[in-house]
């Protein structure tokens, strides 16, 4: 009951963001904004402010701005109606939910970091037969202080640089044991993981795990922004299309993960999750904020807005493709989750 209730909260903040982007971005224009849903389904709570009616529906997979004039069958030219707005105008419009998806990723990667949050120590718990590591001479309580010559303290920056060399034979580790130092060459075995989103990398493994040994890394202020800006960066930088478009499914199997952890795991998911939505929404799809912006440059470009008829059959194409995504996405996840125990059962 406690995951579903953080999963719910999780997929609302996400949600409420990411149409506030729109909803703010709207209203500074001059677009009036008629309607701002939480979830699809029967209402459970409404009210209106000013021009614009909240409301709260049952089922929370989802949401949507409703703005006037934001289709060419009721636009009727009037100056608060979506289409009167340049293209420039528009654009910012449909390009800040996601805009505020990464910003707010960015902002729980920065607390955590000022926070502070648990790490391992870079220090040797255990050893697999038949791996680089045990037939290199390692022995649990080694403490490893670099990896090709870059330092570390962390067991997450050790593994990251060991598993960053799938392709290469072997990796020269820095240890130090018992008040001495010396150096090591470790053969590399590459192998298929879960990674934070359940998504199957590949990765180069020496066959370690880590000494029970833990300690609280916090950051200062402003260090610890940087550190969020470039978790951000990196986290756009390698989620491929497969691995961004998570859904309900495969976000409920992570969050009961996150919510056995504690508080900063949950917002560590949030974080990437966020990030993740972001970058879902920008891809060039019909009725997705990437394909509406994908549009307007084609207005901008032929100096004119597209027919009635056009954006009929744009909009058919759009939904069709957003119910087959949302097959594609749902058989991705449990291919990705649960892959290994289906194909145990019909073995």
């Amino acid at each position: 009951m406690l995951t579903l209730l953080i999963f719910i909260l999780i997929l609302s903040v996400l949600i409420i963001v990411h149409e506030f982007g729109h909803l703010f971005a709207a209203k500074r224009v001059g677009v009036r904004v008629e309607k701002f849903s939480l979830g699809f389904g029967p209402q459970l709570w409404k009210t209106k402010k000013g021009e614009t009616e909240y409301t709260i529906s049952a089922i929370p997979l989802g949401g949507f701005v409703k703005l006037a004039g934001d289709n060419l069958e009721e636009y009727s030219g009037k100056a608060y109606e979506y289409y009167s707005k340049t293209p420039g105008e528009r654009f910012q419009i449909i390009f800040a939910g996601p805009l505020l998806n990464y910003i707010l990723g960015f902002l729980f990667f920065w607390v955590i970091f000022f926070a502070g949050y648990p790490t391992l120590t870079a220090k040797v718990g255990g050893l697999l037969e038949g791996m680089g590591a045990k037939e290199a001479g390692l022995q649990v309580g080694d403490k490893i202080t670099a990896v090709d010559g870059k330092a570390v303290l962390y067991w997450d920056d050790m593994q990251a640089l060991i598993r960053s060399k799938k392709t290469e034979d072997s990796v020269n580790l820095s240890v130090l044991r018992k008040d001495k130092n010396f150096e090591v060459n470790v053969r590399i075995r590459e192998k298929q993981v879960d990674d934070q989103l359940g998504a199957k990398r590949s990765v180069g493994l020496i066959g370690i795990t880590p000494y029970d040994e833990i300690i609280k890394v916090r950051h200062g202020f402003l260090a610890s922004g940087w550190l969020g800006l470039r978790q951000g960066r990196m986290i756009t930088g390698k989620l491929s299309l497969r691995d961004s478009v998570t859904g309900p499914l495969g976000i409920f199997y992570i969050t009961s993960k996150a919510a056995s952890v504690g508080l900063i795991a949950v917002m560590h998911l949030m974080a990437i999750l966020s990030i993740s939505l972001g970058i879902f929404n920008l891809l060039p799809l019909p009725v997705m904020d990437g394909g509406h912006i994908f549009l307007l440059g084609v207005e901008k470009l032929r100096r004119k807005g597209l027919s009635l008829k056009t954006e009929n059959i744009i909009t058919r194409i759009g939904v069709s493709l957003i119910i087959t995504l949302a097959v594609f996405v749902t058989y991705n996840d449990i291919v990705r989750l649960f892959g290994d125990k289906i194909h145990k059962f019909f073995k």
